[in-house]
């Protein structure tokens, strides 16, 4: 193992969100175009030992982290020490933990634990959670299925987002249930608005892209006050089309330059409880070389 190193586990927006059918074993088929952003935890990894010395700086994630469950999912001979750092907010539909496992996955292929054994890295991804496949591409994809089907779409455009995270979690079993009460017909591929919404990514068409986004989830959660109340705020500074990503409760909304989203997120007026980040769509170096 390497004497010490520092990964960046990158927060992601959902641009789009289709929630299709039950499949087998209860869980919901989707259709969604992802794409990380810079905001980012820290794992900082050491050698250590003959077990697992897991830290992190919320309390709250202390124990049964998904880093754990990520590093035994490896099966090494030898312990480590991993300290996280939380900068992505947890229940808020950025896919924090589920990046911070697939940086353990990612980190075990490239040699940071020395030797690992035999092991399939998507079925371990799946097995920790749907969306940590989508982190393993490091970049923009589309994900279907129950995200196990992804799609890279290639580098993600120098485009850039404002989050505004309420003080409120949005359960996601919960947000599923609201879905299923109602009727929402059905889905065919050929019709997909996440499926043109990726191509328009891929052409760096901003316009289209702002037209495509959509989440179902977004009339099922936005009753809740603190989410309409977040959308409020960016619709007032100006955002052309606030966002939900996940099932929430984060909100966004997209700017096509750095100047743009730093205007937009200074005229968001401050509310207590209620974070704003400013960041920029992210790809891995495999994709910007």
């Amino acid at each position: 193992m390497k004497a010490s190193v520092t990964l960046q586990a990158p927060a992601k927006l959902n641009l789009s969100l289709e929630v299709l059918g039950r499949v087998a074993g209860g869980l919901h088929g989707i259709r969604s175009v992802m794409v990380p952003v810079d905001l980012c935890d820290e794992l900082q990894i050491s050698a250590g030992g003959q077990e697992l010395q897991f830290l992190c700086d919320d309390p709250g994630l202390q124990n049964d982290n998904l880093v754990e469950r990520a590093y035994r999912a490896l099966d090494l001979p030898a312990g480590a020490k991993i300290a996280l750092r939380k900068n992505i907010p947890v229940q808020a539909g950025l896919g924090g933990g589920s990046s911070d496992a697939a940086a353990i996955l990612l980190a075990a292929q490239r040699g940071v634990f020395g030797s690992v054994p035999q092991i399939d890295y998507l079925q371990a991804a799946l097995e920790l959670g749907s969306d940590v496949p989508f982190f393993l591409v490091e970049t923009a994809a589309l994900v279907e299925g129950t995200g196990e089907r992804v799609t890279a779409l290639g580098k993600a455009p120098d485009w850039h987002a404002v989050i505004v995270k309420p003080p409120v979690s949005v359960s996601t079993r919960d947000a599923y249930t609201a879905l299923d009460e109602g009727d929402r017909g059905s889905r065919p591929r050929n019709a997909s608005a996440s499926l043109s919404l990726g191509e328009a990514l891929q052409r760096g068409d901003f316009d289209r892209v702002i037209e495509l986004q959509q989440n179902d989830f977004l009339d099922a959660v936005s009753s809740t006050a603190e989410i309409a109340q977040a959308i409020e705020m960016l619709r007032k500074a100006g955002a052309r089309k606030p966002m939900l990503s996940g099932s929430g409760s984060a909100v966004y909304a997209l700017a096509p330059t750095a100047a743009e989203r730093d205007k937009l997120a200074e005229r968001i007026a401050a509310v207590p409880e209620f974070e704003i980040f400013a960041c920029a769509f992210r790809s891995g170096s495999a994709w910007t070389r």
